[in-house]
């Protein structure tokens, strides 16, 4: 097997990236016991406890590789390697002491038939299972098939997927502590959307956590 960093060829006890690649990795340090530069994307916007990202994102860079692959190659492996990675860096330093439901953001259903997978869940599976939280992939869904938002501007992201987000059974989060995942927040509109529509259940406390934020 490769590294899906510098396509070297992976040694015993390596696993998607070399340990070069792996020590290259642009890692946040964000946590979620204090104030950081994700938290500060969403203030003023929506009503979340928390937010953090494991990685910063950036273009022509080993993350960017890694999440193309993730989403566009067939990999979903690498959700999972991030996912444990993140995992055990949460209980590592106890930033997040009590979480019951996990949700990643949905992808609509003709993208998730094309793709044959959310490359959020596995790395939501993960995150769940370190935190001793249920995984929860029916509860947030996608009401329509949207084109990337990679290059449209903030304020046509939110014209955009304002409604697009909604609750199949807002009692089944209720009074829940809920962590709403994604690959990586860019202007933060997506994540607001989705957070808008968790809001519909009463009583929820929502951190955030992505795999990787554009700084």
């Amino acid at each position: 097997m490769l590294c899906f960093g510098c396509n070297a060829r992976l040694y015993r006890g390596e696993q998607i990236l070399c340990t070069f690649c792996r020590n290259q990795l642009p890692l946040t340090d964000y946590s979620f016991n204090e104030e950081n530069a994700v938290d500060r994307i969403f203030y003023g916007r929506t009503d979340i406890k928390k937010a953090s990202s494991l990685l910063f994102y950036t273009e022509n860079g080993i993350v960017q590789n890694l999440i193309h692959q993730l989403k566009y190659r067939n990999q979903p492996q690498i959700g999972s390697f991030l996912g444990d990675w993140y995992g055990e860096i949460m209980v590592e330093n106890r930033s997040l002491k009590t979480v019951d439901i996990v949700i990643p953001v949905p992808l609509h259903p003709v993208k998730l038939k094309r793709r044959g997978y959310n490359q959020v869940t596995l790395f939501a599976q993960k995150l769940a299972e370190h935190l001793g939280a249920t995984l929860e992939t029916g509860i947030l869904l996608k009401t329509a098939n949207t084109k990337t938002q990679t290059r449209k501007s903030r304020l046509l992201r939110w014209r955009q997927i304002h409604d697009l987000y909604v609750l199949s059974n807002p009692n089944l989060i209720s009074g829940k502590t809920i962590l709403l995942v994604d690959d990586v927040i860019t202007t933060g509109s997506t994540i607001e959307a989705c957070v808008r529509a968790l809001h519909k259940a009463t009583n929820v406390n929502i951190y955030v956590a992505t795999m990787a934020v554009v700084p």
